[in-house]
């Protein structure tokens, strides 16, 4: 089960159908991931609750119509895991994206993995 794959699949599907919030499943990294999100202004805000089970709801953000998220890819699957030495991180779309890659320090954007000389499991790309 791979719940980054969902995260990511949901967060994709609810902005081409330009929905206000989606709600996914809590966990650590779902939790990471989203914090870089916002941190990143890729989402307006969001929301950890819980009802019977533990769930973070993201609202979307929007310019003019249309979702700041236009691209969210999954690059290291749990089929085959993708690693990067500091060195060999990338600039998404000339540096108007982001990477998002699981370190030791915790999930950040590739930028701050290069800043910090840390490298990891580079989970998406987002632009």
């Amino acid at each position: 089960m791979d719940t980054i794959g969902n995260y990511l699949t949901l967060i994709r599907n609810a902005c081409n159908v330009k929905k206000k919030y989606v709600k996914v499943n809590y966990s650590k990294i779902n939790k990471n991931i989203t914090k870089v999100l916002y941190n990143n202004n890729y989402i307006k805000k969001y929301k950890i609750y819980k009802n019977k089970i533990k769930k973070i709801k993201i609202y979307l953000k929007y310019i003019n119509n249309n979702s700041v998220i236009r691209k969210i890819k999954r690059i290291s699957k749990p089929s085959l895991r993708k690693y990067l030495k500091y060195k060999n991180i990338y600039k998404v779309l000339n540096g108007y994206g982001i990477s998002i890659i699981s370190t030791s320090s915790g999930v950040m954007t590739g930028k701050e993995a290069k800043i910090k000389k840390i490298g990891g499991e580079i989970l998406c790309i987002i632009y």
